[in-house]
């Protein structure tokens, strides 16, 4: 056996050690990295980001349809014959005094006697054909599939104009036949006034701005009569309207605070959606027991709407042009008011102030502090002015040695400009705005220019915010 001299096994002088672990490092610094990158992309995610918006030019149209009653000096005629009236004046048609209006056949026999009769051809004149082409064309134009009585309307429109073009056939050749005045007892009616004839009546006639309310609105409750011509008629019944002159007016109902606003305006442009037709309106505020209508007065055009007793229209109210901008830049804040004759406007489109300082020893000295002008009020002559230089209760000096206290505030309306990478208020002056946009002056003296960038958001920046790219 192979022992050795003291007779001991050679593995006995074998001792084994535990394996040392190896650190890795390649996978310590991938979970720093990772962790890094968890950190940062949460702080990220919790952070508001400035998203910058380009000024550029726009207009905004804030162009409102409203639906209004049409006032007019109407004056209804009753018949003073009772009898079958057949008109001879075309709706619309202008009518001077002494015009024969209608005739009333007071035996009935006029259609009898018409049809009796040979006339000859029935061949329609240039001037009868303008006639119907001039009511169907104005139909069509206006025509609202909503308004389904419209049709009615204009049917009875063009059953008077065919029986006046045979009414009129006839008294042409009433000469002609012989003996058919006698058969025939008619009376010719003359106009008393001179305007626009209608035929129709809905009661509204003598309706006065002072008289509006609710309730002539609403139309589930209108009547209107239409005239038709070879009708008969009593003594003292309603036979045809005349509209006096061209001066008309349409009242819509509106909020005190529009009524308000559109006031201002004077005069307002308005589209008439019946024929697209656009013109221009004298603005009045009515307030009848609080509440309150816009009365649009015109001098034209009267006869276009004279069948009419509502009609819709587009207000356009606004079309300002100017830099466009988002609501949401829109900020104000709060500046010192320093009166002008303590603040001196340097050569190079610098502002300075002589204002009283305290040196180390408390004594009193005064130092020419440069200060950032963001607004001038010209009429009240004061300068609009940060607290990043000036605090309550500085003293000021004039060049009259006349001393200021800052003390007094006002606020502007601005946005924040970041062309330089911070945030830096500019005044601006809105000519109009709706929810989404608004238009404000461009190239004044402390505002916007065009292609500006200014912060899409302003509660997400605060003055002199450093601003990433």
């Amino acid at each position: 056996m192979a022992n050795d001299v003291n007779g001991m096994n050679e593995n006995e002088n074998v001792f084994r050690f535990k394996k040392r672990k190896q650190v890795n490092i390649t996978l310590i610094l991938f979970c720093l990295i990772l962790l890094y990158v968890i950190i940062v992309g949460i702080i990220y995610l919790r952070k508001t980001h400035t998203v910058r918006y380009e000024v550029t030019q726009g207009a905004l149209a804030s162009n409102t349809i409203y639906r209004g009653i049409v006032l007019r000096d109407e004056i209804l005629v009753d018949n003073t014959t009772p009898g079958y009236v057949n008109y001879l004046a075309r709706e619309g048609q202008r009518i001077a005094v002494g015009d024969l209006v209608y005739t009333v056949d007071e035996t009935g026999t006029l259609n009898e006697y018409i049809e009796s009769q040979s006339l000859g051809e029935n061949s329609l004149s240039d001037n009868e054909l303008s006639e119907f082409r001039t009511d169907i064309i104005n139909f069509v134009h206006g025509y609202d599939p909503s308004e389904f009585d419209e049709i009615y309307n204009f049917k009875y429109s063009l059953k008077n104009t065919v029986l006046k073009l045979a009414n009129t056939k006839f008294l042409n050749n009433m000469a002609s036949a012989s003996g058919s005045a006698n058969a025939v007892s008619l009376k010719y009616v003359y106009a008393g006034n001179t305007g626009i004839v209608s035929y129709w009546y809905d009661g509204y006639e003598d309706l006065l701005p002072e008289m509006v309310n609710k309730d002539v609105f609403d139309e589930k409750k209108y009547e209107r009569t239409q005239l038709l011509s070879n009708s008969l008629r009593a003594a003292d019944e309603h036979v045809y309207k005349i509209n006096l002159g061209e001066d008309w007016s349409i009242v819509i109902p509106v909020s005190k605070a529009l009524g308000e606003e559109l006031l201002q305006e004077d005069y307002i442009k308005v589209k008439f959606l019946k024929n697209q037709y656009e013109s221009w309106g004298k603005v009045d505020l009515i307030n009848n027991d609080n509440d309150y209508y816009i009365q649009l007065s015109f001098t034209n055009s009267l006869v276009t709407f004279v069948d009419d007793r509502f009609l819709d229209v587009e207000l356009e109210l606004q079309d300002d042009a100017g830099l466009k901008i988002p609501v949401s830049a829109i900020a104000e804040k709060e500046f010192f008011l320093i009166d002008e004759e303590y603040v001196t406007e340097n050569a190079n489109n610098t502002y300075t102030v002589l204002m009283q300082v305290y040196g180390e020893d408390g004594s009193k000295t005064m130092s020419s502090v440069s200060l950032e002008v963001y607004y001038y009020n010209e009429d009240l002559g004061v300068y609009y002015v940060d607290d990043s230089v000036l605090s309550v209760g500085d003293v000021l000096f004039g060049d009259n040695e006349t001393s200021f206290v800052v003390k007094n505030k006002g606020s502007l309306i601005g946005v924040y400009n970041i062309n330089k990478g911070y945030a830096d208020f500019k005044q601006i002056t809105i000519l109009y705005q709706n929810d989404e946009y608004a238009i404000v002056k461009s190239n004044t003296a402390y505002g916007l220019r065009y292609y500006d960038y200014i912060a899409l958001d302003a509660d997400s920046v605060t003055d002199d915010q450093f601003i990433s790219k």
